[in-house]
Formats: C-alpha cells, sequence, structure tokens
C-alpha cells in the first residue's frame, strides 16, 4: 500500500520532495558517512550543495539525485573516482545520471548496454560489435557481458 505522505510529494521525515536536504539527512538517506560526502564533493565539481552560515550544507533534489548516481557507479558498477569523472566528460552528467540510476527514456536501455565498451579499462571483457551486426542481438550480448560483470564484481565485494 502506498505511503499517503509519499503520494503528497514528501518524503521521509515529513520534507516535500522538492525540499533541502542537510548532509546529515543526505548521508542517511543514501547510507554513507557524511565525510564522504564531503569528500566527494572535493572530487566532483558539479557537486555544489548550498553553503550557509557555519558552512552548513544543503543540498538540493538534483544533488542528492548526482549523488546518488555517483554511489551508484563507484559501489555498484565498480567504476574509480577518475572513471566517474570521464564518464561525465564523455557522455554528460544528465546522461550519466539517467545510466547510473536506470532511469527511463529514450537513451536508458541504450545506455546500459554502451556503458560495457566504454568502461575503465579493468573492465575491457566486452566483445566488439561487428558493424552490420543485428542491432537486437547486440543488445543482449552486451546486457549479458554486463550481467556477468556484475555478478564478478559482487563476489569481489
Amino acid at each position: 500500500m502506498p505511503n499517503p505522505a509519499e503520494s503528497e510529494g514528501r518524503l521521509r521525515g515529513g520534507k516535500g520532495r522538492e525540499a533541502f536536504r542537510t548532509i546529515s539527512e543526505v548521508a542517511d538517506e543514501l547510507d554513507l558517512p557524511q565525510h564522504v560526502l564531503r569528500f566527494w564533493e572535493s572530487k566532483f565539481s558539479q557537486i555544489r550543495p548550498l553553503k550557509r552560515g557555519g558552512n552548513r550544507r544543503y543540498y538540493r533534489p538534483d544533488d542528492v539525485q548526482l549523488l546518488m548516481a555517483i554511489k551508484q557507479l563507484l559501489h555498484a558498477d565498480g567504476y574509480t573516482i577518475r572513471g566517474v569523472q570521464n564518464l561525465f566528460k564523455a557522455q554528460g552528467l544528465k546522461a550519466t545520471i539517467a545510466q547510473a540510476l536506470r532511469l527511463e527514456g529514450e537513451e536508458g536501455d541504450v545506455a546500459e548496454a554502451q556503458s560495457v565498451d566504454e568502461q575503465p579499462s579493468s573492465h575491457e571483457m566486452a566483445p566488439q560489435v561487428t558493424e552490420g551486426a543485428d542491432e537486437g542481438a547486440d543488445t543482449d550480448a552486451l546486457r549479458a557481458v554486463l550481467a556477468k560483470l556484475r555478478k564478478i564484481r559482487a563476489r569481489l565485494d
């Protein structure tokens, strides 16, 4: 049964979806220590929380979404910090966030399949797509490789 607060645009803690969040609220939501968020802020210029008196950080909803994507890429998908920075440069911020969070959209499935070839060199186990081959078969093959890589990553963790 859906939570009535969520249907009204509210999240846990009674704040609206568009409300700014403190670093402690974001850290709790992402299940990360606060110092990790501050470290990521130093490594990713795209993270720009609003800073008020006493240098208190207030994260916008877009900042939280970006942090979720970074966590997914670093912790689940196995990228390095430099690898994520390169993704932001190569694909753009919005496309990378959409890919990382598996958002529905025109690029969603294609971006996920293409990401196998674009990962850092430690992940270069993806087969090369041959020109003129059936696009659907290539996508299925890339998804299969991606699934295998995720299983390997899970074993390493």
